[in-house]
């Protein structure tokens, strides 16, 4: 018997639930305020490279920095990552997140079939095959391994 699994990508499952709000401040600067899903700090350090962002952690917020822009992203009470960007207006700071929301959805995907990879053996499934389909969804077929007598 065999199980077959596909993963979607987060990016293909849902539209990325983006929400801005812009604020200027008095020097003129204008800082949009974005929330994200994004929880884990790994996969968005990760994400935010994948975009060609530099990252920096300083205590419990990180800063990536593109050419044109900078976005400092803070947890809320429950650990949901919000973005504050600079450089861009509120339609841009929207369009660099929603690119950063399929980055993190991306390695979510690759973190999860780490994880069945490493665990199937445990649970007494073999991968019989993997493919990737065009749009960057992932099919895996374990083999159902019978109980030795």
């Amino acid at each position: 018997m065999s199980v077959s699994l596909l993963l979607v990508p987060l990016a293909l499952a849902g539209a990325a639930a983006v929400q801005a709000a812009a604020e200027r401040k008095s020097d003129g600067q204008l800082i949009c305020q974005v929330q994200t899903r994004m929880r884990d700090v790994t996969l968005l350090e990760a994400a935010l490279r994948d975009t060609g962002a530099t990252v920096t952690t300083s205590g419990d917020s990180l800063t990536a920095a593109w050419a044109e822009s900078t976005a400092t992203f803070t947890r809320d009470a429950d650990g949901i990552w919000a973005a504050h960007v600079t450089g861009v207006d509120q339609a841009g700071a929207v369009e660099l997140m929603t690119g950063v929301d399929a980055a993190y959805g991306r390695r979510v995907q690759q973190a999860v079939l780490e994880r069945l990879r490493d665990q199937a053996p445990a649970a007494g499934l073999r991968l019989e095959s993997e493919s990737v389909e065009q749009d960057a969804s992932v099919r895996l077929v374990f083999e159902v391994e019978r109980e030795r007598a």
